[in-house]
């Protein structure tokens, strides 16, 4: 076998509970999904992914009223144009991009 480190981590307990859930179903110990995890890092040379911020919603309150008055024109013209989309799937998507 293998020399081994050990790794000691602190992490919300939902989190790990969802987590190892999936990785039960995946047959991947937690050990193993990290050891995937950096292994990937030294391949990849960084994270595996990519991190960034989420895009930001726009500030009405800082906009000039020309800047307001240009994303409402862009408004009106997706409704013209047919590119709409039900309400439920943007708060879905929205609830997804944030984790909640």
């Amino acid at each position: 076998m293998a020399k081994t480190a050990n790794l000691y981590a602190r992490i919300e307990p939902d989190v790990k509970e969802q987590a190892e859930a999936i990785l039960n179903m995946l047959g991947i110990s937690a050990s193993n999904a990290i050891s995937i995890f950096y292994k990937q890092i030294i391949l990849t040379g960084g994270l595996p992914f990519e991190v960034k911020l989420p895009k930001p919603f726009l500030d009405v309150n800082a906009m000039t009223p020309e800047q307001l008055n240009a994303e409402l024109e862009k408004g009106y013209a997706d409704i013209n144009e047919g590119r709409v989309r039900p309400a439920a799937d943007v708060f879905a998507d929205i609830r997804k991009d944030f984790g909640v």
